[in-house]
């Protein structure tokens, strides 16, 4: 198959749109995975005034080899990035907030409680905003869990990212087993609380594994299930197999409303966090 950017990946966007909420972001010291991880949808999340933020800085302790966001050695928290995330979202009168992280395996509670308090500062400013949470594995220590889900937002997102075969591959800091277990935990704990994950795909995977991974997380009771494509960020990530067509992505989303799902979205430029707001409330009309 040809590696050339097939036409319905190919996105314009409005810089004017851009530069507005990248100045809000950086007169606040934030950061949003949308710009860190290069996201196609940029433009068109930037637009409709609602952006992804990323706390606890843009250096990773990972180093994933499908992800853009930079790896090395973190900086201090920002005590204050809990109150800024929260004025934000205040500012761009946001209906529904997702808020991800780096991976920070070298704190104590791997950043669980920096995710609470900024779950706390938008629900005590924000009081009609929805919020979700696209959490790291927190190395899959349950009290680390605890904190997050105590906070109560409306959703918890932890990604499986990818079918099981290619861990080692694509996420070799990362277990498959853990992950599945982190979503298991969010459940049993928390069934008010939607939870949420998703896979990109386009890397080698086979129809029978991307349906094995709909089974599991289905096994553990997951609501919302996300297939978008993966684009290699550059020539030093994993290869890039190849482009799905839109038409299989519709197979996949056909199979997993058969399977049980209440509410999947599957297309090319899906990602986890792309019109999140529609995902919750159709989930919640179910």
């Amino acid at each position: 198959m040809s590696k050339e950017k097939p036409y319905w990946l190919k996105v314009r966007y409005n810089e004017k749109s851009v530069a507005e909420i990248n100045m809000i972001m950086d007169t606040l010291a934030l950061n949003t995975v949308c710009k860190e991880a290069n996201c196609p949808n940029l433009g068109e999340c930037y637009k409709r005034r609602t952006a992804t933020f990323m706390i606890m800085g843009n250096k990773c302790t990972r180093n994933c080899r499908f992800c853009n966001v930079t790896h090395g050695q973190p900086l201090k928290l920002d005590l204050e990035e809990p109150s800024h995330v929260a004025e934000a979202v205040r500012h761009l009168n946001l209906k529904h907030v997702v808020v991800t992280s780096v991976t920070r395996d070298d704190l104590s509670d791997c950043g669980a409680g920096h995710f609470a308090k900024t779950i706390k500062n938008i629900r005590k400013l924000c009081l009609d905003t929805t919020i979700e949470v696209l959490i790291p594995d927190l190395k899959g220590i349950e009290r680390n869990l605890d904190i997050v889900i105590d906070a109560n937002p409306d959703v918890i997102n932890h990604n499986i990212e990818t079918v099981e075969r290619l861990y080692d591959l694509v996420r070799p800091e990362a277990n498959y087993e853990r992950s599945l277990f982190v979503l298991k935990y969010v459940k049993k704990k928390a069934p008010h609380i939607l939870s949420k994950t998703g896979i990109m795909v386009g890397l080698g995977e086979t129809d029978e594994e991307i349906y094995k991974v709909m089974d599991d997380v289905l096994g553990v009771n997951d609501d919302i299930f996300t297939i978008g494509q993966y684009l290699r960020p550059s020539s030093e990530h994993a290869e890039l197999v190849e482009y799905v067509t839109p038409e299989k992505f519709e197979e996949y989303r056909q199979v997993g409303i058969q399977k049980g799902f209440k509410y999947i979205a599957s297309s090319p430029l899906v990602r986890s966090s792309y019109k999140a707001e529609e995902a919750l409330e159709a989930r919640r009309a179910k």
